[in-house]
């Protein structure tokens, strides 16, 4: 079993290299100085969502992100993908989700633009809002559905 656990996160860095990678959700923190990236991996039919977390300072350029977790296979509820940022406060991310097949803190710690930030990891929570699906394939209904309104 331990090295099935071993293996997955090495699988998931594999299939990275040939999948494709979106932004699906960028949160600012309650002050505005920091931003929560959320990036939606798709390694094709055979394989589940992927997700990555990054921050950044606001006033940084672009290129200057620090990844501080990911997960694999991660739920909202029944029928949606993904994970959902939230900030407890302007010191604490918290990454939410229902379950995942794995789910890992890179960087517990950060800081950024002068500020301390806690990343923790909250399975058991269920959001039934969230659309059906995958995160960027919401995104693109959503956009196809304003240009034929």
């Amino acid at each position: 079993m331990k090295l099935k656990s071993a293996l997955i996160p090495i699988l998931f860095l594999l299939l990275a290299g040939c999948s494709s990678s979106d932004t699906v959700a960028r949160v600012k923190s309650p002050s505005g100085r920091v931003e929560a990236i959320l990036d939606e991996t798709n390694g094709g039919a055979t394989t589940s969502f992927g997700y990555v977390v990054s921050l950044k300072a606001t006033s940084a350029p672009a290129t200057e992100v620090i990844r501080v977790a990911n997960a694999y296979g991660a739920v909202r509820s029944d029928r949606a993908y993904g994970v959902n940022l939230v900030w407890v406060n302007e010191h604490i991310l918290e990454i939410q989700y229902l379950e995942a097949r794995w789910a890992k803190v890179e960087r517990a710690k950060v800081l950024i633009d002068g500020v301390w930030i806690t990343i923790r990891l909250k399975s058991g929570v269920r959001d039934e809002t969230a659309p059906a699906g995958g995160m960027l394939d919401n995104i693109e209904q959503r956009q196809a559905a304003r240009a034929f309104s």
